[in-house]
């Protein structure tokens, strides 16, 4: 599933070529997506597109008129491509612009998201609630501490809660976890301040570092082949379970934790190692 990080590099690719420019149609070939497309999302044609924004997963294109919003699911992309370039299989959504391009939605398991909104779109339903950016200052050692007040859960599965803080996945989860030498199975509540102070910090410097290595991948949003994954960086602990611990050469534990593979270090992530 695509994180917050290639969503990011997604809006950083994409926004060049479409902003300023007014969609001309929008060709839908399949409405059946996780939500289905609803008829009113056709109201982007004839509005320009004034800006291109990120919350957590959701990218946002503002018009004057509304704004669409997009979500690439489990295996979505976005590609800006000449007008007429053939379609293949999974190209589900084609919103033609004024500019001769075409901003084409794939997506094979078609759990994305198309969909359009007139009001303010802090309102909708799916970002109300939202928790702060994981790159702002709202995502803080203190907005942290109060969001994990007597709450008993795992801190890892916390730490994937949108309600408090949107965007980090499971592979920076873990890796952010192992860099705070935090067990994930931690009641959050018992991670102490000292603690949180350096998974705030590994939470930025994980996710701006992913971001930034995508930063060579953008010139394949104008490319109908390439399709960016998950840039190229020295993973720690993701998928590498039963591998040796980079540090301290244990063999790295696997565990399933809210349905989503966990992988950590017994010795360099203590259970105990928290009040």
């Amino acid at each position: 599933m695509p994180e917050l990080p290639e969503v990011e590099v997604t809006r950083k690719g994409i926004t060049p070529h479409i902003i300023e420019q007014t969609p001309t149609k929008l060709v839908i070939r399949n409405r059946s997506l996780r939500w289905p497309i609803p008829d009113v999302a056709e109201n982007i044609v004839g509005h320009t597109i004034k800006s291109v924004k990120r919350r957590a997963k959701y990218l946002l294109l503002e018009t004057d008129a509304g704004t669409t919003i997009i979500h690439l699911g489990m295996s979505g992309s976005l590609r800006v491509l000449p007008e007429g370039t053939a379609v293949e299989k999974h190209d589900h959504v084609d919103l033609i612009l004024g500019n001769n391009q075409i901003l084409r939605f794939n997506d094979p398991r078609r759990f994305g998201a198309w969909l359009w909104y007139e009001l303010p779109i802090e309102s909708h339903p799916l970002l109300q609630k939202l928790g702060p950016e994981p790159l702002t200052k709202a995502f803080n050692v203190k907005q942290l501490t109060t969001a994990l007040e007597n709450k008993k859960k795992a801190i890892k599965l916390c730490l994937m809660d949108n309600h408090i803080v949107v965007g980090v996945g499971n592979i920076y989860a873990n890796e952010a976890l192992f860099r705070s030498r935090i067990h994930p199975k931690m009641p959050a509540s018992h991670v102490d301040e000292d603690k949180l102070v350096v998974l705030v910090n590994a939470v930025k410097d994980i996710l701006a570092n992913a971001i930034k290595q995508g930063g060579t991948t953008l010139k394949d949003f104008t490319n109908a082949d390439g399709k960016p994954g998950y840039f190229a960086q020295k993973l720690h602990v993701y998928g590498r379970g039963n591998q040796a611990c980079t540090e301290c050469g244990t063999l790295l534990s696997e565990i399933k934790l809210g349905q989503r593979t966990t992988v950590f270090c017994e010795h360099c992530q203590p259970l105990n190692s928290c009040r």
